[in-house]
C-alpha cells in the first residue's frame, strides 16, 4: 500500500477549469466514498479550496489508483480523464508527503504563505475521519501534515507578509479606488471566506453590510464586526450605495449578471466601485469589468498577477523543515514496520525453544526441577543473545529505505499476523513520475 496525490491546482490549470472542480459537502462525501469503493483505494481525503481540489489516497497499485482518482475527479468536472490529463498533477509516496505538507505549509498557494489552506486541510481530515474513508495508513499523514503547518507558521517568518486571498484582493482595490476606511463594503455570503472578509475589512475601518441566503448567520457575522445585515432580496439596492462589493457565496451559478451591476452603476453617478469576487464557481459575471467605472478583482486576477510577499529566506527554512519532517515520518513508519517482524521472529524463536525443551523433558524424564529450570533459562537467554544483534540492527537499518524487514520474512521462513501487520504503513523509495518537475502530468 502506498500514499497517492492526484488533484489539479492554480499551479497548473485556469480558474475557468477550476469552476468545473466546484465541490459542496455532499459532493465531497459522495467522492470520497466512490473513491474507497473503487478497485485500487483503501483510504481517503478530500481537498478541496478555491484553487485546487486535490485527492490523497493510500493504493495498492500507482496506475491502478491514478485511473481511479482520475475517474472521479473527471466525473465532478464533467469531463473525460483525457481532457484532464494535461492539467492533473501526480505524486507519489515520498513526494506525496512532502507535498502534502507543502500545501499544509502554505507554500502551494496562490498567494505563498496564507494560513487558510491549513483550517480547510484540517476540515477535510474531520470530513473524511467522520465518513470513514481514512485509516492506519491516512491518519498519521494527515495528523503530521497539519502539525508541519502550524511549524512552519509559528515558527518561521512565513507569516510576516499576513497574506490571504482576501488580504491580496483588497490591496488591488485599494490600489484603485482608495482607502476603504469609512467606505461601505456589503459582503455577500457568511461562510467562513465571508467571515475572514468581514474581519479583514472590519480591520481597515469599512462600513461593513452582511448579506446571505441565510438571514441569521447574516446577523450574527455582522454582529460581530460592528457592521450590520442586509436582506439578499435588497441586493440591488445595497449594491447602489455601496462602494466595493465582495462576493464569496457557495452557490453553483452567477449571482449578479451584468444587469443587475449596470442598474446599480446607473444609480450612482461617477463613483466608482470595486468588486472582490472569491467564489469558486464565479459568483459574478465576468463581463462587469467591461462596464464603465468597475474595478473587477477575482480569482483569474489574482492567479494572472500572482507575486509571492515572503522572503526567500523564510521560504527556505520552510522548506527545510518538511524535507526534515518528511525524512521523520518515513524513518517512524519504516521502524514501525519492523516492530511485527521482529515480533514474529522473536515468537518463532521461543516457539523453537518451547518445543525443544518439551523434548527434552521427554527424553529426560528424571531431570530433576532445578537442572530443567537451568537449562531453560540457559537456552533462552542464548536465543536472546542470538538475536539481539540483528533485531537492534534491524531497526536502525530500517531509516535506510532498504527492506531488511522483508528480508528477515524471507530468511527466517516469518508468517506475519495480519492485525499486526496492518499497523505498518511503510513508505518505500518515492516514485518520480517526472523527474524534473515536482509532479507530472497524469
Amino acid at each position: 500500500m502506498s500514499l497517492l496525490a492526484v488533484g489539479v491546482s492554480h499551479q497548473t490549470a485556469p480558474v475557468a477549469l477550476l469552476e468545473q472542480f466546484a465541490m459542496g459537502d455532499d459532493d465531497r462525501v459522495k467522492a470520497l466514498h466512490e473513491l474507497v469503493e473503487s478497485d485500487h483505494v483503501s483510504e481517503a481525503l478530500v481537498l478541496a479550496t478555491c484553487n485546487r481540489v486535490e485527492v490523497f489516497a493510500e493504493v495498492e497499485r500507482f496506475h491502478g489508483g491514478v485511473t481511479d482518482v482520475s475517474r472521479v475527479l473527471a466525473r465532478q468536472a464533467g469531463a473525460t480523464v483525457e481532457e484532464l490529463s494535461p492539467y492533473v498533477t501526480v505524486h507519489y509516496e515520498e513526494q506525496a508527503v512532502a507535498h502534502l505538507f507543502t500545501v499544509a505549509a502554505g507554500l502551494d498557494s496562490m498567494v505563498v504563505g496564507e494560513t487558510q489552506v491549513l483550517g480547510q486541510l484540517r476540515g477535510a481530515y474531520a470530513l473524511a475521519r467522520d465518513e470513514g474513508t481514512v485509516g492506519r495508513a491516512l491518519h498519521p499523514v494527515a495528523q503530521r501534515a497539519l502539525r508541519v503547518g502550524k511549524r512552519v507558521h509559528s515558527e518561521t517568518g512565513i507569516d510576516k507578509a499576513g497574506a490571504s486571498l482576501v488580504t491580496v484582493a483588497l490591496d488591488r482595490v485599494e490600489a484603485r479606488i482608495g482607502s476603504l476606511a469609512g467606505r461601505t463594503v456589503l459582503v455577500v455570503g457568511a461562510g467562513s471566506m465571508g467571515a475572514l472578509a468581514a474581519t479583514t475589512l472590519a480591520r481597515r475601518e469599512a462600513r461593513v453590510v452582511i448579506s446571505s441566503r441565510t438571514e441569521a448567520h447574516a446577523r450574527r457575522l455582522a454582529e460581530s464586526v460592528g457592521g450590520r445585515a442586509a436582506e439578499l432580496g435588497r441586493l440591488p439596492e445595497e449594491l447602489a450605495a455601496a462602494d466595493v462589493l465582495v462576493t464569496c457565496t457557495g452557490a453553483r451559478g452567477i449571482v449578479l449578471g451584468a444587469d443587475v451591476v449596470a442598474g446599480a452603476m446607473a444609480e450612482r453617478g461617477d463613483r466608482a466601485l470595486g468588486i472582490v469576487d472569491l467564489a469558486l464557481p464565479r459568483d459574478v459575471d465576468p463581463g462587469v469589468a467591461a462596464l464603465p467605472g468597475v474595478h473587477l478583482v477575482d480569482l483569474a486576477l489574482l492567479q494572472a498577477e500572482r507575486t509571492d510577499a515572503v522572503a526567500a529566506g523564510d521560504i527556505a527554512a520552510a522548506r527545510a523543515m518538511i524535507e526534515a519532517e518528511t525524512t521523520l515520518l518515513r524513518t517512524e513508519q519504516q521502524a514501525a514496520e519492523v516492530v511485527p517482524v521482529v515480533s514474529a521472529l522473536r515468537s518463532q524463536a521461543a516457539e523453537v525453544v518451547d518445543a525443544e525443551l518439551l523434548r527434552l523433558s521427554s527424553r529426560l524424564p528424571d531431570l530433576d526441577a532445578k537442572a530443567r529450570a537451568e537449562v531453560a533459562r540457559t537456552v533462552r537467554r542464548v536465543v536472546d543473545k542470538l538475536l539481539h544483534e540483528p533485531t537492534v540492527r534491524v531497526k536502525e537499518l530500517a531509516a535506510s529505505g532498504t527492506d531488511y524487514a522483508g528480508a528477515l520474512r524471507a530468511l527466517f521462513g516469518l508468517r506475519i499476523d495480519t492485525d499486526i501487520d496492518a499497523d505498518a504503513t511503510p513508505l518505500r523509495d518515492a516514485v518520480t513520475v517526472d523527474p524534473e518537475r515536482r509532479g507530472g502530468a497524469a
